[in-house]
């Protein structure tokens, strides 16, 4: 578990998955994360989470407010998915929140937590971000956490949907 001055990030409970499946219900949330997902989609997003946190020690963390316990989505680092070249299985900063948290600094106040806790505890020597070349919010959220934009490492995303640009921008942390 981390605390920070607002927030909560902790592992997942079972009890999480009806918050999270809604979440990722929301067009809105998951309009720059490959769309929306089944109930059953959501639930297999934690059970990776969850075997990260297992096999490696960390993963992405439950983030929960802590002046009234809401859950306000996820955060933290995971190894890129093996779909994402190429850039796959390399540690990569990530987060999801609920929109009526959106422009209140929990992205940056969450993420800055579990960056500190990957380079510190877990001794990563770099973690990566990336996002659609449109996603301008995220790409905030990166430059507020002072990553290093890195164009040499940008890539074209697989199965962009039509008619949207194919291009992830890559920003890098490090310790």
């Amino acid at each position: 578990m981390i605390e920070t001055p607002r927030l909560i990030l902790r592992r997942w409970k079972d009890s999480d998955r009806p918050a999270f499946a809604a979440i990722c219900a929301d067009p809105e949330v998951m309009q720059w994360l490959g769309g929306v997902l089944t109930p059953e989609q959501a639930g297999q997003r934690i059970d990776r989470v969850e075997a990260t946190f297992e096999a490696l020690g960390y993963g992405r963390f439950l983030v929960e407010r802590k002046s009234d316990g809401a859950f306000l989505g996820w955060c933290g680092v995971m190894p890129c998915h093996e779909s994402v070249t190429p850039i796959a299985g390399q540690p990569e900063i990530g987060w999801r929140l609920v929109t009526t948290a959106w422009g209140e600094g929990y992205a940056t106040e969450a993420a800055r937590a579990a960056l500190d806790d990957a380079f510190a505890r877990v001794g990563l020597a770099e973690v990566l971000a990336y996002t659609s070349k449109a996603n301008l919010r995220s790409q905030a959220v990166m430059q507020r956490l002072g990553l290093s934009r890195e164009p040499q490492r940008d890539f074209h995303f697989p199965n962009t949907p039509a008619g949207e640009d194919p291009t992830s921008v890559v920003y890098v942390a490090y310790p």
